[in-house]
């Protein structure tokens, strides 16, 4: 095993998990029938899926484990697959039990009991990123924004290949079907090739070569998957192409693995001309963990507590409160938003599969895009965070609008930059911290999602349309339904703009020498 078990098959195998577990991002698909079946309101809906968020990113406990099974040389064969493992035995249960109390196979839940099925299914992602992310990280160090692009790229796209598998299944059927999907097929997906996800901390010149290898593949997949969603809201598809086209999205995600067997096959006739450098010595070497930034330091390899400490901390944590959470309470609403503007059930499961291209997009261009800018320009990677916490401003305006057209073009604006933020703030995280105990930093700082979802989704979103919601069926149309709450919600970005600006300047002379220190390995 240890022979064709490399980091290339490494990533393959995180690539799949990921392909597979981004189901938060297709709460919009599910939540009507839940909404209906468990006679909910707007608010309390948005009140059950805000801990769909809390879970998905609470991960102090994955980071923890992670940091715990991976910190020895024993450990990182098996513990990201443990790590893995754990959020497998949440997903199941979150998700089974979820529709086994829509089709009545157990008794109607408390609204309590519902958030802690929603949880369950939520705090698996966690699990699942921290496993994939920190691996990518700390296997491909020179290049973590690439490699964490395309895991996070993924990860974004797997909404829209479990939407994909939904219709090869069941077409338009139940959306009950679809959360019964999501406890059985990921499951066995994920547990057949977490083994295979281990750390590897070596670098080589050809790891670049083959990363963009793995970039092309990424683009080629999204690419693929808008044509279909698009033709299927525009001419529509029959049950046997829609079964084709999954197959075929089967065959692309199995592309990866030509990689890691060239990279293999490479790896074994240039041994000699491109050595293997061990990195391990640059992911713990204490000797050049403290970088003065004029009159802030910068500290790699902080735990928790220390990076705590730290104006940087607080501010990555304020910034990604706007961001995330403005593009969390988006995504838990875009399926009303699209109702309230009459849209169709096929235009509304297209928005929702279009959100995970843009997502992609965000997640991969913002890795791969900051990546070159630091390698070649030395600029900080918080520039981009900036320029993308702008552009999800733009983007909510533009839905609040309500002008024809507006909804498909703010998901698209605010898709993209909410996915940019999934790339960009691990990877500072990572940098800024150090990678040690970047999984457990990371997930800490990704709680602000879920605290800025609950404050736009429930008190801003949910009381605003419940004001102007008719008493009879608690239901809205109309522009004026959302418009407000975006107002809101695009200050709240452009606020996180200005934020991420600080972060910029307090960190500009850390970056030029990270630049400066990597160029000598």
């Amino acid at each position: 095993m240890e022979r064709v078990n490399t980091k290339w098959v490494a990533a393959a195998a995180s690539i799949w998990i990921q392909s597979f577990s981004g189901a938060t991002y297709t709460f919009a698909i599910y939540s009507s029938i839940l909404k209906s079946s468990q006679s909910y309101d707007q608010s309390t809906l948005d009140f059950v899926s805000v801990f769909k968020d809390i879970g998905g990113t609470l991960g102090i406990f994955s980071g923890l484990l992670y940091t715990a099974m991976a910190s020895t040389p024993h450990g990182r064969g098996r513990g990201p697959w443990v790590v893995v493992f754990v959020g497998l035995v949440q997903w199941f249960l979150g998700f089974f039990f979820m529709w086994a109390s829509l089709v009545g196979l157990i008794p109607k839940p408390p609204v309590a009991v519902m958030c802690l099925f929603v949880f369950l299914a939520g705090h698996s992602l966690p699990f699942f990123n921290t496993a994939s992310v920190v691996t990518a990280a700390r296997n491909f160090s020179d290049y973590g924004g690439t490699a964490v692009g395309i895991m996070q790229g993924f990860l974004g796209l797997s909404g829209a290949i479990l939407i994909q598998l939904y219709h090869a299944v069941s077409g338009e059927g139940n959306p009950a079907t679809f959360i019964l999907l999501l406890a059985i097929v990921p499951t066995l997906v994920i547990f057949l090739t977490m083994p295979f996800v281990r750390v590897y901390e070596t670098v080589r010149t050809s790891d670049k070569k083959h990363l963009d290898g793995l970039s092309v593949i990424s683009l080629i997949i999204a690419a693929y998957l808008m044509f279909v969603i698009t033709v299927q809201n525009v001419l529509g598809l029959s049950r046997s192409m829609q079964i084709l086209s999954f197959v075929l999205v089967l065959l692309l995600l199995a592309s990866p693995l030509l990689v890691a067997v060239r990279a293999l096959r490479e790896e074994k006739q240039m041994a000699v001309e491109h050595p293997v450098l061990d990195t391990s010595v640059f992911l713990i070497s204490p000797s050049s963990n403290i970088f003065p930034d004029g009159d802030n330091v910068v500290r790699e390899d902080s735990n928790i507590l220390e990076a705590m400490s730290t104006v940087n901390f607080w501010l990555l944590f304020l910034a990604m409160l706007c961001g995330m959470g403005s593009g969390f309470a988006t995504i838990n609403n875009i399926r009303q938003i699209g109702e309230s503007l009459r849209y169709s059930t096929v235009q509304l499961n297209s928005l929702v599969s279009l959100w995970s291209i843009w997502n992609f997009l965000g997640r991969f261009g913002a890795g791969y895009i900051s990546d070159t800018f630091l390698h070649k320009h030395s600029w900080p990677r918080p520039v981009f965070m900036a320029i993308t916490l702008g552009v999800m401003a733009v983007g909510h305006v533009v839905v609040a609008s309500g002008l024809k057209g507006s909804l498909y073009i703010g998901s698209v604006l605010i898709g993209m930059a909410y996915g940019s933020q999934w790339s960009l703030m691990p990877t500072i995280t990572s940098e800024i911290f150090g990678i040690k105990h970047m999984g457990t930093i990371y997930f800490t700082i990704s709680i602000a999602g879920p605290v800025g979802s609950y404050l736009l989704s429930v008190k801003v979103i949910g009381y605003f349309y419940d004001k102007v919601a008719s008493e009879a069926d608690n239901s809205c149309f109309g522009s004026q339904c959302f418009r407000t709450s975006f107002v809101i919600m695009a200050s709240v970005a452009l606020f996180g703009s200005l934020v991420a600006c600080v972060l910029l300047f307090r960190t500009n002379k850390f970056y030029k020498r990270l630049v400066a220190k990597r160029s000598l390995k």
